[in-house]
Parts: structure tokens; C-alpha cells; sequence
């Protein structure tokens, strides 16, 4: 296990060092390099803990194929399009140039086989297999693509370092484009359909399992949902650019959740994080929206202009933002954080009749009767002291 983790980031270090010599270094790239080695620390850390499960050694084998495959671009690049093929291995590179495939068939896999390395049922099977080989059928046919590419000497590498060929195929390799044409929709579906299995898992799942599928079903949707932000923004320049920073740093929830749901880490965190998360994601856009309105009614309608305007919308969007937070957490309580949202109604229900309450015995027996209900402990017990003579 160390061996391979000492493997891949060598090969991360030689694809950034080489990435930087072909002047390919770019912040979205390094974004993407950013999150598949979070696979592999992931797994890393998995791989460590549990050692008999595969998923740690698939999640390491996301990030290993990946820089494999960023090695190979980079110093394809820089060999045939900046030294006209005169470096030394440069026919190796053109071959590592698809490696990036398995990381993207390893990462859904990983969707599958989530908690425990192990297929949800027997059923599973068959689109498992032909899953597998097609992602070995494509990875077959790019190596043989290459490999005609190479001994013909006619490899030509497009901008972003890959055989340009594989990427435009024509001639005796038009039918590449077929494959491309099905591989890719292929594993999308398979990433739904996988996901989706996890849905009806967890619908059906209870305690401890369930924590663990809300773990994995909470990081797949952030990340889908900054997936879809990073392709709307694409190159968008401006306020965008924030959106791409936010998605990027979103897009980390998924190998997180990962690692969380396997290890069995903190797992009773997840109601109060998406609670939080999701009350704080309301609040945020209903303050924006109300700032927004509030500009514009100042300086469209009523005509002020200037920095008051902006000043007092300011004001009043700071004023609002606490009565706000807490009634919109208390609405996300009631959905995602139950625990929490009866706990406080149980308490706040209890010190409403602790007030009418003179006798000792019955503030005792309330007492006992909502920490029973509230945490059903197995024992349960309350000691009480004499009052001393005062004084």
C-alpha cells in the first residue's frame, strides 16, 4: 500500500513538474488534479484502516490512472509538439495518454460497491461485467489506435496533449467514433443508475447503514450540483469566476463523503453538517435576492443614488440576517436535523412546565420522563442533595 502511495506521488510530481516545462499549468487543471488526488488520499487513509476492503485500493487506483494519464499528456506535448519528437520515451507517453479512462470507470465503481466493497446483490452482476468490459474494450482500442500511430510515425498531438486521432478519428480508424459513441453515454448511465440504486438502499436502509448512505447521497449531490456549475460557467469571467472557485471546493464532497461513509467516521455529524449547510445556502440567496431588491428599489424607484443607498441596504441586510438565520434553521431542523428540531421542542416544552411546578417529586418525575424520551437511555437515574441550613 505505502509502495503504490509513494508511486503515485512520484507520478503526480514528474506530471506537474513536466505540465509546467509544456506550459499546460492552468488553475482549472489544477482544480482537476486537485480532486482526483483527494481519491487517493481517501483511499489512502481507507486502504490503511481497512485493509481487507477494495475500496481503498479502488479509490487509490482513481488517483494512480489519473496521473498516469496526466504524465503522459504533458510529456507527449512537450516531445512532439515543442521538440518535434526528439526526446527520449516520447512513444511511451502517446500510450499512457488514455490512462485517464480507468480513473473515470474506477470512481464509478466505487459508487457500486459503496460501503463495504462488497455488490448491493447477486443482481448486480451481469452490468457489472459488461461494464468492466467496456471500459476495457475502450482501453483496448485507444492502445491499439496509439500503438498504429506510433510504429506508422504519423502520432500527432493536439493542444491539450492528447493523440489527436483518438480524439478525431478518420479514415481506417473512423470506428473509433463508435465506441466514443457509446462508451461515454454508457458510463453516465451507469453512474445514474448506480446512484440511484444507492437511493432506494438507503430508503430501505436503517441505523448505522443509513447514516452511511446519507453520507455518500449528500456528497454525490453537492457534487453534482457543482459539476453542472463548473460546465454553466465554462471560461465565464467576472463574478462567475467565484461560482467556479465554489464548485471546485464542492466538488471535493464526493471523495469526502466517501471516506466518512466507509471509515464510519463521525457519522451522527451528517444530519447537523447538511442542516447547517442547507440553512446557510437559503439564507445566503434569500439575503443576496433581498440586498439585490433593495439596490434597486433605492436607485430605480425612488431615485437615491450613491453610496447611501447601497449603505442602508446594507444595513437592513445585516439586520435581518439573524432573525432570518434563525427561522430558516429552525424549517431546515424540522426536514433534515429532526434530532435536533425535537430535542429543543422537547426542552423548550419541559421549562414551560418546570415553572408550575413546586413540588420536588414532580419536577423529578417530568425530568426523568423527557430524558427517557428524548435519549432513551438504558438506566437512568437522579441524585438529589439535602439543603443544608442557611445562613
Amino acid at each position: 500500500m505505502l509502495v503504490l502511495a509513494i508511486l503515485i506521488l512520484i507520478l503526480l510530481v514528474s506530471a506537474a513538474v513536466t505540465s509546467s516545462m509544456a506550459h499546460q499549468l492552468h488553475p482549472s487543471s489544477l482544480g482537476t488534479s486537485a480532486l482526483f488526488l483527494s481519491f487517493g488520499l481517501v483511499g489512502l487513509v481507507v486502504a490503511w484502516h481497512q485493509p481487507g476492503s477494495p475500496m481503498g485500493w479502488v479509490l487509490l487506483g482513481v488517483t494512480f490512472f489519473y496521473s498516469l494519464g496526466g504524465i503522459g499528456t504533458a510529456y507527449a506535448y512537450l516531445d512532439y509538439r515543442l521538440h518535434g519528437g526528439r526526446l527520449p520515451l516520447g512513444w511511451v507517453s502517446v500510450l499512457l495518454t488514455p490512462s485517464w479512462a480507468p480513473a473515470i470507470v474506477l470512481a464509478a465503481l466505487a459508487l457500486l460497491l459503496f460501503p463495504d466493497g462488497r455488490l448491493p446483490s447477486r443482481r448486480w452482476r451481469p452490468m457489472l461485467w459488461a461494464y468492466l468490459a467496456l471500459g476495457l474494450f475502450w482501453l483496448g482500442g485507444a492502445y491499439a489506435i496509439s500503438a498504429g500511430a506510433i510504429i506508422s510515425h504519423h502520432v500527432s498531438i493536439d493542444s491539450a496533449g492528447d493523440l489527436a486521432v483518438l480524439d478525431n478519428p478518420a479514415g481506417s480508424d473512423a470506428w473509433w467514433g463508435g465506441i466514443q459513441a457509446i462508451f461515454f453515454p454508457a458510463v453516465a448511465v451507469c453512474w445514474l443508475v448506480w446512484l440511484t440504486g444507492q437511493v432506494l438502499r438507503y430508503r430501505h436502509a436503517s441505523g448505522e447503514r443509513r447514516l452511511q448512505m446519507k453520507w455518500l447521497l449528500s456528497g454525490a449531490t453537492l457534487f453534482v450540483v457543482a459539476a453542472i456549475a463548473l460546465v454553466s460557467a465554462g471560461s465565464a469571467s467576472g463574478w462567475w469566476q467565484t461560482v467556479v472557485v465554489l464548485a471546485t471546493i464542492g466538488s471535493f464532497a464526493l471523495p469526502v463523503s466517501l471516506g466518512f461513509g466507509i471509515l464510519k467516521f463521525r457519522l451522527y455529524d451528517i444530519d447537523r453538517i447538511i442542516s447547517r449547510t442547507v440553512a446557510y445556502a437559503v439564507v445566503t440567496g434569500l439575503l443576496v435576492g433581498l440586498y439585490a431588491g433593495l439596490v434597486l428599489l433605492a436607485t430605480q424607484v425612488l431615485r437615491f443614488h450613491g453610496p447611501a443607498a447601497v449603505a442602508l441596504s446594507t444595513l437592513v441586510a445585516a439586520a435581518l440576517f439573524n432573525p432570518l438565520r434563525r427561522r430558516v434553521q429552525r424549517t431546515v431542523d424540522r426536514r433534515f436535523n429532526r434530532a435536533r428540531y425535537d430535542a429543543e421542542r422537547t426542552v423548550a416544552a419541559f421549562a414551560a412546565r418546570l415553572q408550575d411546578h413546586v413540588e420536588l417529586g414532580e419536577v423529578r418525575a417530568d425530568l426523568l420522563d423527557v430524558v427517557n424520551a428524548a435519549l432513551e437511555p438504558a438506566h437512568l437515574s437522579v441524585w438529589t442533595t439535602p439543603a443544608g441550613p442557611r445562613t
